[in-house]
C-alpha cells in the first residue's frame, strides 16, 4: 500500500471508528488537540522503540511502564508544555489525556521524578533518533526527493557555557622556503577535508555538542548572540525533517553539512542541496557532486564581486524557505523553544520528541 493511500486510510479508520468509540466509552467528547495527538501517537508509534529490558526487574518495586510515559512526551511537544511538571498535572487532571497516553486512570500517573529518571534513559538510548530514522524509512524511502534544504536554528540552553580550552601557539617560522634542513610541524588538516573522506557517523562524533555561545546575523542583518546549542536540519520540499543534528552554538554551519549530506544520502534518494551563503566552501560542492546531487548554494563574496545565479537555479533556490518554516514551527508549536533540560543528550532528545511529532502533524496536512 502507498503512503498516501496508508495515511488516508488511517486517518478515514480513526475518525469514522476510534473516535467515536473512545467517546462513547469514556463519556467525554475529544478536543481538536486531544484528534492531533492520537492521530500523531499512531503515525510515530513511539512505543515500539522502548526498550523493556528496564522493566525485567524482580526485586523490589515494579517499574512503571516506559511506553506510556514516552506517549506522554510526545504529548508535551503536541501541547507545545514548557515544564514537565505542566504535562503531569495536565495527565492528572484530564482523563482522555492520561488515557490516551496508556495511563488507565489519573492515579497511576508517576512522580516527576520517575519522569525525570525515564527520560534520562530515553535519552541515553536515542529513543527518538530511533523512530525518526524508522519514519523516514518507512515514509520517504521508497520516494524520489527533489530538494533537500539545508539549515540551523539557534537552540536557547539554560545552562552555563563550557570555557574553550586556549590553544597553543605554534612556533612562529619566517615567510618563504625552509632552510635546509629545518624541520616544520605539519599543518593539520581542515575539518572539512577531513570529512570528505569520513562517514557521517565518524564526522559527527568529531563535531562539537557542548553548551557554548553562538552568534549569527539576523534576517536584518545585526549581530545576535545565544548561549546554548544549534540545530541543523535537512528538510525536503514538503516540509518533512529527514535529518537533524545537535552541535554547539559556536560551530559554523558548514562543519555540519557534509556529515548531514550523508546522513540524508542513505536515508533517501534525492536531486538537489539547496544552501545559504555559510555553506559556500569548495569541499562541500565537492561533495555533493560526488554523491550524485546538483549543488545549488549562494555564493559569499568574501569582498568580492560574484556571479549571480542563473535564473533556473534562482528559481529552485527559493525552495529553500521549507527549513526555514520547519524551524518556525518546531520552535512556535512544537516546543523548541521550551528547552528546561540540561546537556546536549537531554537536549536532543527534547527537541527530536518535537521532530517526530512535527513530522507526523506535516504528513497529516499534506495527505488532508
Amino acid at each position: 500500500m502507498k503512503l498516501r493511500e496508508t495515511v488516508s486510510w488511517l486517518m478515514g479508520s480513526l475518525q469514522m471508528n476510534l473516535f467515536p468509540r473512545l467517546e462513547q466509552c469514556w463519556e467525554m467528547s475529544l478536543t481538536e488537540k486531544d484528534r492531533q495527538l492520537v492521530r500523531i501517537l499512531e503515525i510515530v508509534k513511539v512505543e515500539r522503540y522502548v526498550s523493556r529490558k528496564a522493566s525485567t526487574q524482580w526485586l523490589g518495586r515494579k517499574r512503571l511502564e516506559r511506553e506510556a510515559i514516552a506517549r506522554a512526551f510526545v504529548a508535551k511537544a503536541v501541547y507545545n508544555q514548557r515544564y514537565t511538571r505542566t504535562t503531569i498535572e495536565a495527565l492528572k487532571s484530564t482523563p482522555n489525556l492520561s488515557r490516551i497516553c496508556g495511563f488507565e486512570k489519573t492515579s497511576d500517573v508517576p512522580s516527576e521524578a520517575t519522569f525525570s529518571r525515564v527520560f534520562e534513559e530515553l535519552a541515553q538510548g536515542q529513543l527518538c533518533e530511533k523512530v525518526h530514522e524508522a519514519l523516514v524509512e518507512e515514509c520517504m524511502k521508497p520516494q524520489l526527493v527533489g530538494h533537500i534544504s539545508r539549515d540551523s536554528t539557534a537552540i536557547r540552553g539554560r545552562e552555563k557555557p563550557i570555557r574553550k580550552p586556549k590553544k597553543e601557539k605554534t612556533a612562529a617560522y619566517k615567510r618563504g622556503r625552509p632552510r635546509k634542513g629545518e624541520m616544520r610541524d605539519a599543518k593539520e588538516q581542515k575539518r572539512l577535508d577531513r570529512q570528505c573522506g569520513q562517514s557521517a557517523r565518524e564526522a559527527l562524533h568529531e563535531l562539537p555538542a557542548h553548551c557554548d555561545v553562538g552568534t549569527k546575523k539576523n534576517s536584518k542583518g545585526y549581530k545576535e548572540s545565544w548561549i546554548g546549542y544549534k540545530l541543523h536540519v535537512d528538510v525536503n520540499d514538503c516540509g518533512l525533517p529527514i535529518s537533524a543534528v545537535l552541535t554547539a552554538a559556536s560551530l559554523h554551519d558548514s562543519q555540519a553539512a557534509i556529515p548531514l549530506m550523508k546522513m540524508t544520502s542513505e536515508r533517501v534518494t534525492y536531486l538537489y542541496d539547496l544552501m545559504d551563503a555559510a555553506y559556500d566552501a569548495r569541499q562541500i560542492w565537492e561533495v555533493s557532486r560526488s554523491l550524485g546531487h546538483v549543488p545549488i548554494i549562494d555564493k559569499n563574496p568574501r569582498g568580492k564581486d560574484v556571479i549571480p545565479m542563473a535564473p533556473h537555479e534562482a528559481a529552485r533556490y527559493k525552495q529553500r524557505t521549507a527549513s526555514e518554516r520547519f524551524n518556525s514551527r518546531l520552535k512556535e508549536d512544537f516546543g523548541g523553544r521550551n528547552v528546561m533540560v540540561r546537556g546536549a543528550q537531554k537536549v536532543r532528545l527534547h527537541l527530536m520528541f518535537g521532530v517526530i511529532a512535527l513530522f507526523a502533524d506535516q504528513l497529516i496536512k499534506l495527505i488532508n
